[in-house]
Order: structure tokens, then sequence, then C-alpha cells
């Protein structure tokens, strides 16, 4: 530098001379493979020669005073896309913007090299093509036989990146790959032993990412290209196997913290495990192969998650998991069948799900667990009434409330839903209802919000039975709101159906087809089987509707992300959307 701007040397005092007091921008790149010896050179200059200003590019900071930092985050998906094309339009002029373009914006993380390299390819491998070979994008990503050797490849540019690291460094950087997504840094603490300072360190050398939930909380992450990395290191190191294996234990309690099942009185906390949920996948990925215990104890911890966010994928990995000969112990046995029988009820497959229960409530009679036998007889008293057997659902969930009042209340209040149903299903229907609204009120007495908003949306269909529009808005938004804070997607169709048809019948066909557009997308893209065996007859109303102001709703509902769509109704069912 100090050549360049003809100082008589090398230090800062020499450079400053040179300068004088013209204001003078100094531009400096790629500063982080000088550092840390760099630092107090600069630092000197800017003390020496006040009007000058430095402009740094550097994958970690300075550290020194006056240092202002800017941080780069890769490209929005707009930008990305631009990029691209205008990269690979070099190679190939007729390439036109496309859904796999997008799609692969978004995959290589935004990041502008990535994408020059992936435009590099154009020529050869479409868009498309790109997509199914990103597994190995580290190495099939290259740039120009003119390329900085730093950049000739993925590979080549995290690796030098990683080469600049300390021990301690690499070591954590290569641990923190068995996080699938964002994690909070207690988390990393207990699974990876991360200390703050190396931590800190490889956010300020831009390995790791970190954003704040919806808490306020920070979270840290990998974009996946420098995860995909990272990983490779891990599992070439002796710490592997006990890394993968303390990240599955913590995945397991972390499941069990938002305690979604019915082994405790407890409410449950389901936003809890929708934030871990790619890292809860990943922990049952490795244990399912490596300690199947240890899958099924996680599995079951997610109870409540498989029924109301993923039942389909709650059966296939029961089935998977059960369907070896592993012994078991006979009390996570039950378990096991009891959840697998809740994801296989909630996919529509009833008949099914009854016989896990039966098989589930035989073990636990062995097992002389009355909490187990009381729930599981209620089970099959809704499998029962599920199957238009009203009389034996009745004598069944009486019996089951006789096992668990005053004793087990998250087993007891769920069958006065069971006895007001069959009794509204006998025509009872004041009776019927009154059953139902004790159970919901109890649930309110005890903060068990989970519960409260199903039988809400109950109530809201059983009003608009009887007609009374403003009774049914009231507690099937009640229900939404609830439902929305809890995640729990498959109750909420229910409750932005009832919703649907409060509007339709007032006369806002516009509003009854946006919520209805977007029950549909959702039912379909989650495949809820109990959903669609009961839609036909809860939202008959809104299915036939045919209007003009309806059918542009329900087209812009289809479009909206399925929250948004509740948004608009927890804030309005009056106004046009």
């Amino acid at each position: 530098m100090a050549e360049l701007i003809g100082a008589a040397g090398g230090d800062a005092t020499a450079v400053a001379a040179r300068i004088g007091v013209r204001r003078t921008h100094l531009v400096l790149d790629n500063v982080e493979q000088l550092l840390p010896a760099a630092a107090p050179q600069l630092a000197a200059l800017v003390s020496a020669a006040p009007a000058v200003r430095l402009l740094v590019t550097s994958r970690e900071p300075l550290r020194i005073a006056g240092e202002t930092e800017l941080d780069l985050p890769p490209m929005n998906e707009t930008d990305g896309v631009t990029l691209f094309l205008d990269r690979a339009r070099a190679v190939m002029p007729d390439l036109a913007e496309s859904v796999d373009v997008h799609e692969l914006v978004r995959r290589l993380d935004g990041l502008p090299l990535a994408l020059e390299l992936a435009a590099a390819r154009a020529k050869l491998l479409g868009p498309g093509q790109l997509l199914g070979r990103l597994a190995r994008r580290l190495d099939i990503l290259k740039g120009s036989r003119d390329a900085d050797d730093r950049h000739a490849t993925l590979r080549a540019t995290i690796a030098w990146s990683h080469d600049l690291l300390d021990r301690d460094e690499q070591e954590l950087f290569a641990k923190l790959a068995v996080f699938r997504g964002s994690f909070a840094l207690e988390t990393a603490e207990r699974v990876c032993d991360a200390d703050l300072d190396t931590l800190a360190s490889l956010l300020d050398k831009s390995l790791l990412r970190r954003r704040l939930d919806a808490a306020g909380h920070p979270r840290f992450w990998m974009l996946e290209t420098i995860r995909e990395f990272a990983a490779e290191q891990l599992e070439a190191s002796d710490d592997a196997p006990r890394v993968h294996e303390r990240h599955a234990e913590e995945m397991l309690r972390i499941a069990r913290s938002a305690t979604l099942t019915e082994d405790d009185d407890t409410p449950s906390d389901l936003p809890v495990a929708l934030a871990e949920l790619d890292d809860l996948r990943a922990g049952l990925d490795w244990a399912s192969v490596s300690h199947r215990t240890l899958a099924l104890e996680l599995a079951v911890a997610l109870e409540n998650l498989w029924t109301a966010h993923a039942p389909h994928e709650g059966v296939e990995r029961f089935e998977a998991l059960l369907g070896h000969a592993d012994s078991h112990p006979a009390a996570l046995r039950a378990r096991a069948l009891r959840a697998y029988a809740g994801a296989l009820s909630m996919s529509g497959r009833r008949e099914e799900a009854e016989r896990l229960n039966e098989e589930s409530l035989a073990v636990y009679r062995e097992l002389g667990d009355r909490r187990g036998i009381a729930s599981l007889t209620h089970r099959v008293a809704m499998s029962a009434y599920g199957l238009g057997d009203n009389e034996r659902a009745r004598r069944l969930a009486e019996e089951s409330l006789r096992l668990s009042r005053d004793t087990f209340p998250f087993t007891e209040i769920p069958n006065y839903a069971v006895l007001g149903q069959v009794l509204v299903a006998e025509g009872d229907v004041d009776d019927g209802t009154a059953l139902v609204r004790r159970g919901a009120e109890l649930a309110r007495d005890l903060g068990w919000d989970w519960w409260l908003s199903g039988q809400l949306g109950n109530l809201a269909f059983l009003a608009l039975d009887r007609g009374d529009l403003a009774e049914a808005e009231r507690t099937g938004l009640e229900a939404l709101r609830l439902e929305r804070d809890h995640g729990n997607r498959h109750w909420a169709l229910y409750s932005l159906t009832a919703l649907a048809r409060v509007a339709l019948a007032r006369g806002d066909p516009g509003h009854a087809g946006l919520y209805w557009g977007a029950v549909e997308a959702e039912g379909a893209r989650s495949r809820h089987g109990a959903w669609e065996a009961s839609r036909i007859e809860l939202a008959d109303a809104v299915a036939t509707e045919s209007s003009p102001e309806f059918v542009a709703g329900r087209e812009r509902g289809r479009e909206l992300d399925f929250w948004d769509a509740a948004a608009v109704a927890l804030e309005s069912t009056q106004t046009e959307p």
C-alpha cells in the first residue's frame, strides 16, 4: 500500500505524511488472511491520519477503534435469480426464468459465488438437472479457467476459510454440522461443548449466521452450502458417533419438555417442538439406524406433533420402528402403539387405529397402569364414536371417566366431548352441547389450551347447526387464535371452515371463499385423512357455493399461506377481502 501511494516508508507515520490532510479512501480486500497481525497496523494508520477512511472486506472484523461493521448477507431470491440468469445467459442465451431457477437460488443459499459457479454449468446442465446434483455441490460447481484458485470450486472457497481457523474453531465448526436447522446457544453447549469465544469467532468469520426468534432469543445456523463442508469434517472425525448420540439425546430432552404426550397432566407446548423440527427429524433419522430404542422414545415424545402437524410422517416413523423384531420395554411399547394409533387416526385409517389402541390398552392392563388404562379406554371410545358405534362409545367413555375423575384431569376432560357428541348424534342437542362446553371450560381452567381449541371448534359447528352465527363466530375465532399460537394446522382446518360458513351465511361470499380456498389448499398439502373423512359433512354449504365473489375469494385463498388466511379471519370477518 505504501508503495502504491508513493510513501517514503511502510510504517503508519510515513503513510500518514504522504496522505496529509487530503480526504483519502483506501480499499483493502480479503484482509482476513492477514489478521490479526494487520489490525494494529491499520489502527495506527487511522490514528496517524484522521483524514483517511478504510473500506475493508474481510470474513471477520478487524476489532479496532472506530470500526463500523456492515454485514453482507446472502442475496435475496429476486436478486439471486437476476444474477444467475445474467451469468447463465452468457453461455445459454435462451435460458428462461422458471420454478427450477428459483429453487436453485434458494438451495444455493443466495450465495453470489455459488450462483456464478452454477451459471457456468448452465450450458451442460439445465436448472432442473443442477438441482438433482446439488448433493455434490461442493465439487460439481466449478468456475472458469481464469478463476482464482480460491474460487475455482465451492469446496476450495470454503476450505480456504476453514484452513484459517485454529484447531478449537475447526473442531466446533465440524460438530455444529450435526444441527440440520437453527439452534440455541444452550443447545450447542450441551451437544457440542461449545464455548462462547469460539462460537463468537465462527460467527465473526461468517461461518455461522444469527437471527432472533419470536421471543427475541438468538438462534444460530449454517448456510446449507457451508454445513455440507462441515458435515464432511464431522463424519471424518472420531467424534461423529458421540456427537450424533448427544444430539439425539438433546432432541429427546427438548421433545419431552414440550409435553406432547398424555403421560402427565401438563399442558403441551407444540411451538417448542416446531422450532426444533428440522433437528428432531435429524435426531430421529440417526437414531433409527444407530439407536432404535432412543428413536422410539423420541417418536413417542412427539406424539401430538404427529397428530397435529404431520400424521403421515408419524405413521411412517412408527411403521419403521415397530416393524422390526426389536424388544422394547412393555411401557414404551404401550405408549408407542398409542402414538402410532393417533397418527393413523389422523391419517384417516380409523380401523387400524382402533386395533392398535386395543393392543395398547391390553399392554396397559398387563402393567396395571391406571392412567394408561383410562387414557386408552377413552381412545377406544373415540374410535367407536368415529365408526358410528355410539352405544359402545358411551360405555367406554363412562368407564374412562370413572377411572380418571379427580385423578387424571387430562384424561377425564376429553370424555365429556365423546359423551356430548354421542348425545348430539342421538338428538339431545342441548345436553350434548352442555357436556362439550363443560369439557372446554375445565380445559380453560387448567390452562390446557390445546384441548380447549378443539372443543371451541366443536362448539362453533354445534352453534352453526342451531343457527347461532354470533356464537359460531366467537368460538370459531377463539379456537383459530389458539390453533395459530400452537401451530396446530389440523384443528385450524375445522375452525376456518366454521368461519367460512359464518361468512357465507352473513352474505359475505368473498371472505367465505378466501377461507375455504385456504382450507382446500392446506388439506391437499397436508393430506389429513381425518379431515378428508369429515369435510363434506362439515363444509357442504361452502363446498357447493359458486357465486363470482366466492370463486374469486377462493382463488385468493388458495394462493395465501394458510396462517396468512387465518390472520385475515382473526383481523376481521366483516370487511371485504
